[in-house]
């Protein structure tokens, strides 16, 4: 690389952060992102996604350009069943998390299920991945691929990737902030979708339906009755039959916020016919309890394990003694951490504290021994 073209990938690499920490939603700061990150190095394809820091699955929102959304169960069927080659999960916990197809199978990508069951078909012939991850949680993913005729991806992109993964993901991770209204009582109660042993969907409840209108767009998939199903839906009922196969490990479980505002956790599980022989994958998404969404709103401000476990204390209603009993601190020391985490979250008070971090996110308002607050 010359160094004229190092300058112009600085540069470009500046601004392509610039202009997503302006973003206000995932959805946003993906096309922001990719249409910066076209100018840098081109691909003819990718999939920007969310996913749940906890469970490491991918969620909503999603951005798909210039694929089909009929390949959606292609690729993750080979990621959770057959794939062997740079998958999300080891890449998560990989020193560097980005990695090219060609670059780890030796420019034998044939050896990958993937590019022989989605890309050859599709007319692709690499693909690099990355797994948006920081303070050790994966954030998002991003697939970018490239057509045949085009050069394998390199070194010097790999290297690019890499350098934006960080700070891309302390902004998607910024989006589980609570909002600053109040939300009303959730109307709704637990939807259930199930799906046959293909991924296609056999029948939902009301309140599925309910659910689903209120989730953010992005890939979805058609189904005989009329519903188009997010891909990362089909792909929790995937996930759980992999885990049941012992193909997979982990939890089919995701958090997902609505276009309302709203939080929702999706879960799935395997069941299993009079025979022993596995049957229907079985979805329910409803409505999260505060103890799912707590973490993501607690890491969205930065907090340190300690400042969380101080928190948390707060949260239990516990006085500065308790707490520093508890945790093996001194009273000066947990009156430092309590101050950081009041200037990181923005409020002057443990009132506003457990209201902000607990309360303003989520209806019902209160849950049962969450909001007792104790004086310092």
């Amino acid at each position: 690389m010359t160094g004229s073209t190092a300058s112009r990938t600085e540069i470009g690499r500046a601004e392509l952060l610039a202009r997503a920490a302006k973003a206000t939603d995932a959805l946003s700061m993906f096309a922001e992102a990719s249409h910066q990150l076209r100018r840098l190095m081109p691909y003819d394809a990718a999939v920007w996604r969310v996913t749940d820091p906890v469970t490491g699955m991918m969620t909503a929102p999603i951005r798909a350009e210039n694929l089909d959304e009929g390949g959606c169960a292609v690729y993750w069927e080979s990621e959770l069943f057959t794939e062997n080659v740079n998958l999300f999960r080891d890449l998560a916990q990989a020193p560097v998390p980005v990695a090219g197809l060609r670059q780890t199978t030796g420019d034998l990508p044939a050896r990958s299920t993937l590019y022989q069951d989605f890309m050859r078909p599709r007319g692709f012939q690499d693909e690099l991945r990355a797994v948006l991850r920081v303070g050790g949680r994966p954030q998002g993913h991003i697939s970018l691929f490239r057509a045949k005729g085009r050069e394998a991806f390199g070194a010097a992109e790999t290297g690019l990737i890499a350098g934006l993964l960080t700070p891309l993901a302390k902004k998607l991770r910024s989006f589980s902030e609570p909002s600053p209204q109040r939300l009303p009582d959730a109307l709704h109660g637990p939807g259930l979708l199930l799906f046959d042993v293909s991924g296609t969907l056999l029948s939902a409840n009301d309140d599925a339906r309910a659910h689903l209108d209120d989730l953010p767009e992005g890939p979805s998939v058609p189904s005989p009755m009329g519903l188009r199903i997010p891909v990362w839906v089909q792909s929790t009922a995937m996930k759980a039959r992999a885990i049941a196969q012992e193909r997979d490990r982990g939890q089919a479980r995701v958090r997902i916020r609505t276009r309302s505002g709203r939080w929702l956790v999706c879960h799935a599980s395997c069941l299993r016919q009079a025979d022993g022989t596995l049957g229907a994958s079985a979805v329910v998404i409803e409505p999260a309890k505060t103890s799912e969404i707590v973490p993501l709103i607690v890491d969205a401000f930065e907090l340190t394990d300690r400042e969380t476990e101080v928190t948390q204390c707060i949260a239990r209603g516990l006085p500065t003694g308790e707490i520093a009993e508890q945790l093996h601190l001194s009273p000066h020391t947990v009156r430092d951490h309590i101050k950081a985490v009041f200037e990181k979250v923005g409020v002057s008070s443990r009132g506003e504290l457990v209201g902000k971090l607990f309360t303003e996110y989520y209806a019902p308002l209160t849950e049962k021994g969450i909001v007792r607050v104790a004086a310092a």
